[in-house]
């Protein structure tokens, strides 16, 4: 048998069930044997009694302790078969154990395979990732070296044309100064300006109220002019 073949539940299973059936028949045909062979020598003993001289008796004796030395020799060999398959019915349950704790430990080791495969693919995905964010990240950084380098040229020719600015500058300071005072100036004139709106609104409040009584004085007069000519026409009807 291999060591693999050895270690199998089910083919250990097989041979302690073939080993405790052949030594079961074994046993059972001994005993049959010898059982048989002790009656067939009772009953030559009680038949040589009758007929057989004191030869005959002492190797009939002679034969029987030679018969109980091999019954005790096949009892010790039964003990000793015994033994032999009580140590593989223990060899046997040791190493079916062994496998049952091997079954758990390659359960466990599969579990954990698994769980390491998943991590393993969630790694190379965020590995991708970052791959794909580095190379963005890359790619920024060159725009921005070369927005860097534009920056640096366009500061040279700055550089170069400051004086000139310098000048300019003045003017604008001046133009700015003068433009100034004229918002100073206009902001004066708002605020007059703003003044004599407010009076003007005042004005028109007032005169939208003049106008409502002269309406409503204007709705009475027409009111009594109605009723005027109304009575008029009765008079002239009269």
């Amino acid at each position: 048998l291999s060591v693999a073949s050895a270690e199998d539940p089910v083919v250990m299973s097989k041979i302690r069930q073939n080993l405790r059936e052949k030594h079961a028949r074994h046993i059972a045909d001994l005993r049959a044997y010898y059982d048989s062979e002790i009656q067939s020598l009772k009953q030559q003993l009680e038949s040589s009694h009758r007929t057989a001289s004191s030869e005959d008796l002492k190797k009939i004796n002679q034969s029987l302790a030679d018969r109980d030395w091999c019954n005790l020799y096949v009892l010790n060999r039964c003990d000793q078969l015994d033994a032999a398959l009580n140590e593989a019915s223990a060899r046997i349950k040791a190493l079916e154990n062994k496998n049952n704790l091997l079954e758990k430990q390659v359960a466990d080791w599969r579990e954990r395979f698994y769980a390491i495969s998943n991590t393993s693919k969630v790694l190379q995905e965020r590995l991708e990732e970052m791959r794909t964010a580095h190379k963005e990240k890359d790619n920024t950084i060159s725009r921005l070296q070369s927005r860097l380098r534009e920056l640096e040229e366009a500061f040279e020719k700055a550089y170069k044309l400051s004086d000139n600015k310098n000048t300019r500058l003045q003017e604008e300071n001046k133009m700015f100064q003068n433009l100034l005072g004229e918002y100073e100036s206009l902001g004066k004139e708002h605020e007059r300006v703003k003044d004599t709106l407010n009076t003007t609104e005042n004005k028109l409040l007032d005169a939208n109220a003049e106008i409502s009584d002269l309406k409503r004085t204007i709705l009475k007069l027409e009111a009594q002019l109605k009723q005027v000519e109304h009575e008029n026409t009765l008079k002239l009807r009269h």
